[in-house]
């Protein structure tokens, strides 16, 4: 289940800006009895993202502690890219796997740049 972080700015809608590179930081809520099906099913995931076009990297974090978050770190060349990889019926049946109990918090950003700390 997809949730939004921001609620004046869905997931669906930052799919459709036209930008990039971005990076799809999504904070997702999996049960503790079911991080090993959630991991399974991820790993197919993120190898069928793995081999699209505009596709940079992937990383997942686990919460610390017995945390039952964990997330997701995607780089792509663009939202266009992204939205083909995400939108495609392929990644969709793959993503209807999840359990109902794991919930998604997806939101994308770009690299702005602090002068003297980090470039964009």
């Amino acid at each position: 289940m997809i949730k939004h972080l921001d609620p004046s700015t869905p997931f669906e809608a930052q799919l459709k800006e036209e930008s990039g590179p971005v990076c799809m930081i999504e904070t997702i809520f999996v049960p503790r009895e079911q991080t090993e099906e959630f991991l399974r099913i991820w790993k197919e995931d993120a190898g069928y993202m793995k081999r699209q076009p505009g596709f940079i990297s992937a990383q997942l974090h686990r919460g610390t502690a017995g945390s039952q978050l964990l997330v997701n770190v995607g780089v792509w060349e663009s939202t266009q890219a992204l939205l083909t990889a995400f939108a495609s019926p392929e990644f969709q049946s793959k993503a209807a796997q999840y359990n109902d109990e794991i919930t998604g918090y997806p939101h994308i950003f770009e690299r702005i740049a602090v002068e003297g700390i980090c470039i964009a």
